[in-house]
């Protein structure tokens, strides 16, 4: 299955990384750590290349990272983002959450 961007959310990951002069080959790096309201909080990084045991996906024209054990968790994630004034952002539709925080920023598995 794999992780995936949707169309809008590969456009704003591609212009914040002109905005902020990436690499033209950086990639976006996703992941999970413990913490937040249910569990586990999801995580964007950059990153210059891909490491060894990473999972690559692309969507969108967009590199998409992801270590192994945050991969459990993530598998099947599709990552849209809402340009809205409250709670707007990347959100993430994880089919892989049990249950989730009221702003969509943590789930628990």
């Amino acid at each position: 299955m794999g992780i995936s961007l949707t169309e809008r959310a590969a456009k704003q990951v591609n212009r914040l990384f002109e905005e902020h002069k990436v690499n033209p080959t950086a990639c976006l790096r996703v992941g999970i750590k413990g913490g937040g309201c249910s569990g586990f909080s999801y995580v964007l990084n950059i990153a210059d290349a891909p490491a060894a045991d990473d999972e690559v996906f692309a969507s969108h024209d967009v590199k998409l990272l992801c270590d192994p054990k945050s991969y459990l968790y993530l598998n099947g994630t599709e990552i849209d983002f809402k340009d809205e004034l409250m709670g707007g952002g990347f959100v993430f539709n994880n089919p892989n959450a049990k249950d989730k925080c009221s702003c969509g920023a943590s789930f628990s598995a």
